[in-house]
């Protein structure tokens, strides 16, 4: 019984080295799996203009919002109309972010008066779409001289706008853009 116990003992062991030997000498099977760190998110580029005291195009880290950019041009100047800013919003590579100015009072009977009481920007800072130019719409963010032209031509195409929704109507302005210029604009 020993003699058998001892050649199974010596089988097992045989076996076990011949298993081993096969595994270390043996190709690994599949693909080695290759970690890689998350790659960094690039940095915002952001144009600030209008009523801020540096106005130009800022680098801002991911996830800035507005008040970042804002604080990047040195903060907003005296001269702004910033209520209906939204400085928590969330800002997108590219993207312009306009402060407005407060409209400056005009004497009693000078020239412009009579503008001024029918101009493009009301009491509150807000920029009349039914009596804009095309190159005062361009200060508003993200709109550039073409779409403040089809502003421009569906306005003079289909009569003024009644709400600031009928933008939604102008070719290359969807929900997104008509959000980012709420709050600048008005249709009286």
């Amino acid at each position: 019984m020993k003699r058998a116990f001892q050649f199974l003992a010596g089988l097992l062991t045989g076996l076990a080295a011949a298993g081993l030997t096969l595994l270390l000498t043996q190709e690994p099977r599949g693909i080695p799996i290759e970690l890689h760190p998350p790659p960094t998110p690039r940095p915002l580029l952001i144009h600030v203009d209008g009523a801020v005291e540096n106005p130009g195009v800022y680098e801002l880290p991911p996830r800035a919002v507005v008040q970042h950019a804002i604080e990047a041009a040195g903060g907003i100047s005296a001269a702004a109309a910033a209520e209906g800013l939204n400085l928590a919003a969330a800002l997108e590579d590219g993207e312009q972010v306009f402060v407005p100015f407060r409209p400056t009072p005009r004497p009693p009977g000078s020239d412009d008066a009579a503008e001024s009481s029918a101009g493009s920007t009301q009491a509150d800072g807000r920029l009349n779409l039914n009596a804009a130019t095309a190159p005062e719409l361009e200060r508003l963010p993200g709109i550039g001289p073409a779409l403040a032209e089809a502003i421009v031509a569906h306005r003079e195409a289909h009569g003024p706008f009644s709400a600031i929704e009928d933008l939604l109507d102008v070719s290359g302005i969807g929900p997104a853009k008509l959000e980012q210029i709420r709050a600048l604009v008005t249709a009286p």
